[in-house]
């Protein structure tokens, strides 16, 4: 079972950029994604990356984040830049395997393995 460990989260202020980090402690995936979910809300979906470095975001997310990968290291990151406060939220990494690339997206029915999340506030 793979087990993944999210880091990087904290407290900034607007257009601020924050990177996020999970570290996962099996190389049996080959999708990954990050997710978010602010109090209230529905979890919804970040971004995804393909073991091939194929990434898909979500439209309402397209442009400030980014997602990437080590794959010698198993550690997905999310880049955050020119964060708002509407961004706040306890962001989660996911891992899963698919067998077509195509279907790996950051919607969440996707994937098995979560971590247990960090938390991004952002004050305006």
């Amino acid at each position: 079972q793979v087990q993944l460990v999210e880091s990087g989260g904290g407290s900034v202020q607007a257009g601020d950029s924050l990177r996020l980090s999970c570290a996962a402690s099996l190389d049996t995936y080959n999708c990954m994604a990050w997710f978010r979910q602010a109090p209230g809300k529905e979890r919804e979906g970040v971004a995804s990356i393909h073991k091939d470095d194929t990434t898909n975001y979500a439209d309402s997310m397209k442009g400030r984040f980014t997602v990437s990968q080590d794959n010698a290291s198993n550690t997905l990151y999310l880049q955050m830049n020119s964060l708002k406060p509407e961004d706040t939220a306890r962001y989660y990494c996911a891992a899963g395997r698919v067998p077509y690339k195509w279907m790996c997206t950051p919607q969440i029915n996707v994937y098995p393995y979560w971590g247990q999340g960090t938390q991004v506030t952002v004050s305006s």
